[in-house]
């Protein structure tokens, strides 16, 4: 039998243990699930003050055009994805999407105009893919570096703007989808404006040596709880927001995953820069014409939360013959029940209409609702 493998740590591994966090396993890193309070209270803290999260399992990654120009980094991005990279603006991000030629998305991703450079962030089981896949398309005219040198922290929550402005009173002027490099307790970071709660908040890549230091710093305020991957997750499916490898995969288009709205206009058919991306000809024609399956919202009657590859039913009477499955599942602590989404044909994927799935043999109704299930709290 071959010996498990050895799971990286964050460099706030440390800190971790001291606050007594519950390490599980999770793309290959020892990472906290939870705090000795609970998962549902680091959720209600986050909801309703601030939460932090270490997100340093993620892949920060740095594009520098061979040519100093960023133009030609962006245009050289374009070439893997369908948002418009060029369009950005110095000292703004927007939401990204690798994808396959079937259609398919082999990853999501954050990018930001950092003037000289590119900066994107990436999921950490797919970090690797990416940057290979960066390397083999950029290659030739770009330099493409991820780092292992920075920590990644996320901030969110009502209070996280009060609390952020406390070291760099600066964080108060930016907006939803800013990115600014501000100075912390002396150090200088990279900061967006932006998150993966549905709540206001912060990311900040802070250089290794420093980062336990800033994370003890913002743990001092009373209003800030540190929060585990548990919270994380239950408050991304009430934002209504996709988790790669469950909501999607290398199998769903960006059409199929309702995340169309991510696919600039200049992208589009009839756009400066349409298409000339891989999948280009599936994922401009669902554009115009739909996809044949769509992820909805699902609304479980009762308290019992149904879990991801649940089977879907049109009606209590169809067992065995699914129409489609849940893709996310679970309590949603704010929303004081159970909460989930799924992909579904897409003639059913309308507000009201009430599915079925199958829990150890019991058929329970669920009702088709529209995302998120918390309204976003963004500052635009």
């Amino acid at each position: 039998m071959s010996e498990p493998k050895t799971l990286k740590e964050t460099p706030l591994a440390a800190l971790h243990r001291r606050l007594d966090a519950r390490m599980v396993p999770f793309a290959g890193y020892a990472m906290p699930v939870q705090y000795p309070t609970g998962i549902m209270k680091e959720h209600l803290a986050t909801r309703e003050s601030a939460g932090l999260f270490d997100v340093s399992h993620m892949g920060q990654i740095f594009i520098r055009a061979k040519s100093g120009r960023l133009e030609d980094a962006a245009l050289a991005l374009e070439t893997t994805t369908p948002v418009s990279v060029a369009g950005l603006k110095p000292g703004r991000q927007r939401y990204g999407l690798f994808t396959n030629e079937r259609g398919g998305i082999l990853d999501d991703f954050m990018v930001a105009n950092r003037e000289d450079h590119l900066f994107l962030v990436a999921n950490a089981a797919c970090k690797q893919a990416d940057l290979e896949n960066l390397e083999a398309r950029l290659g030739e005219t770009c330099d493409v570096t991820m780092v292992e040198d920075r920590v990644l922290l996320a901030l969110q929550g009502p209070k996280a703007e009060a609390v952020l402005t406390s070291l760099a009173p600066e964080a108060a002027e930016m907006r939803f989808m800013d990115v600014r490099t501000l100075t912390l307790s002396g150090v200088e970071c990279i900061v967006s404006r932006s998150g993966y709660t549905g709540e206001d908040g912060y990311e900040i890549s802070i250089p290794a040596d420093h980062a336990e230091a800033i994370a003890e710093a913002l743990l001092e305020k009373g209003d800030v709880a540190p929060a585990g991957l548990g919270a994380r997750d239950s408050l991304r499916l009430e934002a209504g927001l996709c988790l790669y490898g469950n909501d999607m995969d290398e199998d769903t288009t960006p059409v199929a995953a309702a995340l169309g709205w991510a696919i600039q206009k200049v992208r589009r058919r009839g756009g400066e820069r349409e298409g000339g991306f891989p999948g280009a000809e599936i994922i401009l024609a669902e554009l115009e014409n739909g996809a044949a399956r769509t992820r909805v919202g699902l609304k479980p009657e009762g308290r019992r939360p149904i879990r991801a590859e649940t089977p879907i039913y049109v009606s209590d009477e169809e067992k065995g013959n699914p129409i489609g499955s849940v893709t996310s599942g679970s309590f949603g602590p704010s929303v004081g029940g159970p909460v989930a989404m799924g992909h579904v044909p897409a003639d059913v994927a309308v507000p009201g209409k009430r599915l079925y799935t199958e829990i150890r043999g019991d058929f329970l109704p669920l009702t088709v609702v529209e995302l998120p299930f918390v309204a976003p709290c963004y500052k635009r």
